[in-house]
């Protein structure tokens, strides 16, 4: 009986010592990805240019609409004077154009959400890279996100690192040249 209390308190503080040597505190934090991408000026920049080009490219279309509008309304008041097979040809012209008119307006889309998301998919490789390289600099043994797509369900607001990474991937943007929210300077470069 003796030997096996011995045994079990031989092995219970070997077990011990293993887990005091091995337990270490993880450092931790957590990056609020949809804040960052709200606020990072490149994001920002991203989506300015292409809300700018589907107006642009929307301007467009919307003269061709209302174009085909006018048409249709002269197409209207015109059918009875002209004939039924005046109105079946001038119909078809009709709906074949408001097709063409369709196609394009999704061909833009679907040209702009590539682009968009082309950029956007190359910013999210750049900053998983940042985060790598964020975490080993100040020695975090995890660096989790939180956004529309949550992986912690709590966390302490002093692991919340959000609005240093917000720092620095900005501050990263504008030292390679890139766009400075300064809006008192584009205002003054407009006027030039």
């Amino acid at each position: 009986m003796k030997k096996i209390i011995a045994v079990l308190a031989l092995s219970a503080s070997l077990i011990s010592c293993n887990q005091s040597g091995t337990s270490t505190a993880l450092k931790t934090a957590y990056i609020d990805t949809s804040k960052l991408m709200e606020e990072s000026t490149e994001a920002k920049d991203i989506e300015a240019k292409y809300k700018a080009k589907a107006e642009e490219m929307g301007a467009e279309l919307k003269a061709e609409a209302a174009k085909f509008e006018a048409e249709a309304a002269n197409f209207k008041k015109n059918a009875m004077a002209n004939g039924q097979a005046w109105a079946q040809q001038k119909g078809a012209e009709l709906q074949q154009r408001e097709q063409q008119l369709q196609y394009a307006q999704q061909g833009m889309m679907q040209q702009l959400q590539g682009e968009s998301g082309t950029e956007m998919d190359s910013l999210v490789k750049k900053y998983k890279k940042l985060f790598k390289d964020y975490g080993k600099e100040k020695g975090y043994d995890y660096l989790l996100g939180t956004g529309e797509a949550a992986t912690i369900l709590y966390a302490k607001d002093s692991y919340d690192v959000t609005k240093d990474v917000i720092k620095l991937v900005n501050d990263k943007y504008k030292s390679e040249g890139k766009k400075e929210e300064k809006p008192a300077d584009t205002k003054e470069e407009a006027k030039k």
